[in-house]
């Protein structure tokens, strides 16, 4: 704040020091008598403006300082004590020791622009790549994808035999036992017994059609041997298998292909007479007699030759009765019979059916296997006069001559099984 300028002498009107006392605020005296006069209220409005005075006299010295308050030194100076409130340690960065730092507006800073504007800041605007840099910057990221790909092919290939084939590495350590499988649940079937007539009666076997021509060719062997026989009728079987096979599954059975042998004592799994080619259900096994079929021969050769191929087709013809379970329940029929008549019928029943199915097949088969003219004439003299007639013990067990053509005859012509239904046969039928 700049020095004003100071009178050399003091004017009288100047008020002395000490002129405010008590006596009325605002009143003053004059200096002789002490008589208070009105103080002059200055108007509120602003005075007529007045012209600069020129600047007092540069000769005018300094005016002296206002004095201080009892118990101080001088103005500005500090105080013998802190202040209350002040900290007793120095201030740093101030002027005065010991004082109140200064406040109000006093810094170029805190006169600036306002700390808050109504325009938003400028931003810097966003950063540009060139289109180089962001072109390398993909096939960088192309060729990090591409090895990444690459490295992990070759991962699984390194472990080719462990991915292609799981098992093929243990998952239980060797030194460590496998747990044990846990037990399985037993399942019980009951299947409703099927009884044995409705089995012989009711046979699917019936209803699986006409046998088909498997172009069966009679083997060019002459049977002047036992050996000859045996590879005779050997030739012939894989011929009636094929015939055979499909039907029986057809029926809804498994198929087996029987066995075959020559007679010779005490060979055979079932006992009973063998003077004749029989069927043993125990082995399933088909045994010819060669030493009738040599004798035959050396009588009438074409004519054994066809007593061979009926004789291999009968017996046969009881291995599908096996297969088809049919045999199962006539056998079992029969043990089941009260009188002996009763069960001679039940066999006669049985061969009389495998007479039908052996004429079942050389129907089917009779072109190829040469079964006309001749043949054929021999043939049907042959069954015409084969049955219990010409047995020397006159056992009843196969069947009269006159029911063997009666069940074969129809049986060639038809070639189906559905002709050989025994079972529901009247007993004159099967007499």
């Amino acid at each position: 704040m700049a020095d004003e300028p100071t009178p050399a002498t003091p004017d009288p009107a100047t008020p002395r020091p000490g002129h405010f006392l008590p006596g009325g605020a605002g009143e003053s005296t004059d200096g002789t008598t002490g008589t208070p006069r009105q103080a002059t209220r200055q108007p509120l409005a602003l005075g007529k403006a007045q012209p600069v005075r020129r600047p007092l006299d540069p000769k005018l010295r300094k005016a002296a300082p206002l004095p201080t308050e009892p118990g101080q030194t001088g103005f500005g100076t500090p105080p013998p004590a802190p202040m209350p409130g002040a900290s007793a340690t120095p201030l740093t960065r101030t002027t005065q020791r010991g004082g109140v730092q200064s406040v109000g507006w006093h810094s170029a800073s805190t006169r600036g622009a306002p700390q808050f504007s109504a325009q938003p800041p400028d931003l810097k605007p966003p950063r540009r790549f060139s289109k180089p840099l962001i072109a390398g910057l993909s096939v960088l990221v192309l060729l990090t994808v591409a090895a990444g790909g690459y490295g992990s092919v070759r991962l699984i290939d390194s472990y080719d035999d462990t991915v292609a084939n799981p098992l093929a590495r243990p998952s239980v350590k060797q030194t460590e036992p496998p747990l044990p499988a846990p037990p399985q649940p037993t399942v019980t079937v009951t299947v409703k017994p099927v009884p044995d007539a409705v089995r012989v009666k009711q046979n699917k076997l019936y209803a699986v059609g006409k046998l088909r021509s498997v172009r069966c060719v009679e083997p060019a062997i002459k049977p002047l041997s036992e050996d000859a026989i045996l590879r005779y009728y050997r030739a012939l079987l894989p011929c009636l298998n094929k015939t055979w096979a499909p039907l029986v599954r057809k029926a809804g059975y498994p198929f087996r292909a029987p066995k075959l042998v020559l007679y010779a004592k005490g060979q055979t799994a079932c006992p009973g007479e063998t003077d004749l080619a029989f069927y043993c259900g125990k082995d399933e096994t088909i045994t010819m007699r060669a030493d009738q079929d040599l004798k035959n021969y050396r009588i009438n050769g074409e004519g054994a030759r066809v007593d061979m191929l009926d004789t291999l087709a009968h017996e046969y013809a009881h291995h599908v009765q096996l297969l088809t379970n049919i045999l199962i329940s006539a056998n079992s029929r029969e043990g089941w019979a009260t009188t002996e008549a009763a069960k001679l019928e039940e066999r006669r029943r049985v061969e009389l059916q495998a007479g039908c199915l052996a004429a079942v097949f050389l129907g089917a088969n009779k072109t190829t296997l040469g079964l006309t003219g001749r043949k054929l004439d021999l043939w049907q003299y042959q069954v015409k006069h084969s049955g219990d007639e010409y047995n020397p013990k006159k056992k009843r067990d196969h069947g009269s001559r006159k029911n063997h053509w009666l069940w074969a005859g129809p049986a060639f012509t038809s070639q189906n099984p559905a002709s050989c239904n025994t079972f529901t046969a009247p007993p004159a039928k099967v007499s």
